[in-house]
């Protein structure tokens, strides 16, 4: 079990930093432009410059606060807790998708919630980071 919650932290981390990567770094009319070109997240070109640094930033300490804490043994309790971030963010990344009517992406914002939720459960409950 302890490999399982690993592997999800590690696959949430990525996605965290490669999209906080985006949402940070690169300009917004050339995010807004990729993400009009590729049909996905249509939202950026309605959110303002402001939003998508603040969230880009926000994924960037997820992806740090899922995978540093433990492996760094210092407050590993932040790895369950950032994973209840995350499903907050997911949260309103459905409630985003839904009023757009981006079901695809409904989808797939509700399976990273749920790898979320794994981590906090198997975190809190199942195999907690206590020494």
């Amino acid at each position: 079990m302890n490999l399982a919650l690993w592997i999800a932290a590690g696959f949430l981390a990525v996605l965290a930093l490669s999209s906080g990567i985006q949402k940070t770094f690169v300009p917004k009319d050339k995010l807004a432009a990729f993400h009009q070109r590729t049909l996905a997240y249509g939202w950026t070109a309605d959110a303002s410059v402001g939003f998508l640094k603040t969230l880009g930033v926000l994924e960037l300490l997820a992806a740090a606060g899922l995978i540093l804490p433990a492996a760094l043994g210092i407050a590993p309790v932040l790895v369950p807790v950032t994973a209840v971030c995350w499903i907050l963010l997911m949260v309103g990344a459905v409630i985003t998708h839904v009023r757009r009517g981006e079901s695809v992406f409904v989808l797939v914002c509700v399976i990273y919630l749920a790898v979320a939720a794994f981590i906090a459960w198997g975190r809190f409950v199942l195999e907690p980071f206590t020494g």
